[in-house]
């Protein structure tokens, strides 16, 4: 998805501050602004490019296309990440840098600025928004089963089950869309599989290398060097000649749209909403993204998701609602289990001071 390639400093470094009262309104109403602007990112990436087949450049060629985009977008949100993270760059910090941390920040540059974006960039170019957001529901289920076998961490069924039930629906929407679509499996959305997969493989490499690394160096470290990854990739694969209108008026005055709407006001809430937001509210907000990215889609571009669009959805609230469920139940225990320890502990007369 194309919000992939915008939420490189999205984690950013906030104290561990709890709020309350008001707060955590403004923080539950930031995060679901987040969600729908991350939601209509694809969209939106999509419409750009067809107001540049509208307004052509000279020889008749679209000045904004995906790539165009891509790279262009991500130079601009290096502006707000100095900006805000430029205090991490010390010698003291780069110093303390092993080989091991700058080979590991270089292989999640390639992975999550470069190869992830541009593999959903390109999927989004060969199929429509509504199939790549419905294939990335292979994600979840996929990253949670990626956690438990390779980073050892508890795989929460409840999650997992709230993951798979999405997919189901997901399939369903694509199964009814029309006959046999379900076995069209084109190049849009084999790029999407394979971005999928990229992702979480640049999750995997952040959590279990990079866990001691500067907030501020790893998101303009990763993002620069990816940058610059996909520009000679591009250039490599497609020729000198693919940039050549990256200077274009219409490309300067539309991208800004992309870049204002999704990387700064969809950052600056996502970080409000981590801030101050209930992890239970970031939590829901989030689940409902790959609705309204497909009702955003039916707004913005037209598209038609077909008659599974009721079917499905309704198994993708459900999944949200098991999902939510799970969440309170864990949550239910873990307080049961404190309240049974403190009962205990309160039975021992000597606690051996």
């Amino acid at each position: 998805m194309a919000d992939t390639a915008t939420k490189a400093f999205s984690t950013s470094s906030f104290s561990q501050y709890r709020p309350s009262g008001s707060t955590l309104l403004i923080g539950g109403i930031a995060a679901w602004i987040a969600v729908i602007v991350y939601a209509s990112a694809n969209s939106v990436v999509t419409l750009l490019v067809e107001i540049g087949a509208q307004n052509p450049v000279a020889g008749g060629r679209n000045a904004i296309t995906y790539c165009n985009l891509l790279f262009l977008g991500s130079l601009m949100s290096l502006v707000p990440m100095v900006a805000v993270f430029h205090k991490d760059w010390t010698r003291d910090n780069l110093a303390a840098l092993t080989r091991r941390d700058w080979g590991m920040l270089t292989v999640s540059a390639f992975l999550s600025s470069a190869l992830t974006p541009g593999l959903f960039f390109y999927a989004l170019e060969h199929t429509t928004v509504t199939n790549v957001v419905l294939v990335g529901r292979i994600e979840p289920p996929l990253f949670l089963l990626a956690t438990w076998l390779f980073l050892g961490e508890r795989l929460n069924p409840w999650s997992l089950y709230a993951g798979l039930i999405a997919l189901a629906g997901a399939v369903i929407i694509v199964a009814l869309k029309s006959e046999g679509a379900l076995w069209k499996f084109g190049t849009g959305e084999m790029a999407t599989v394979a971005a999928t997969l990229s992702f979480i493989a640049s999750t995997i490499v952040t959590r279990t290398g990079l866990q001691g690394v500067p907030m501020g160096i790893f998101a303009v470290y990763r993002t620069m060097l990816g940058t610059v990854l996909y520009f000679l990739l591009a250039i490599y694969l497609f020729g000198p000649a693919h940039f050549q209108d990256l200077f274009a008026p219409v490309v300067w005055k539309w991208t800004w749209i992309y870049a204002i709407l999704v990387i700064i006001v969809g950052q600056l809430a996502w970080n409000i909403g981590l801030k101050f937001a209930r992890s239970g509210d970031v939590s829901l907000a989030t689940s409902f993204s790959p609705l309204a990215a497909i009702v955003i889609a039916m707004v913005l571009l037209g598209e038609d998701p077909g008659p599974g669009l009721v079917p499905g959805g309704i198994i993708i609230l459900a999944a949200i609602a098991v999902g939510q469920y799970g969440r309170r139940h864990e949550s239910e225990a873990r307080r049961r289990a404190a309240e049974e320890a403190l009962e205990h502990e309160g039975t021992v007369n000597f606690k051996g001071v």
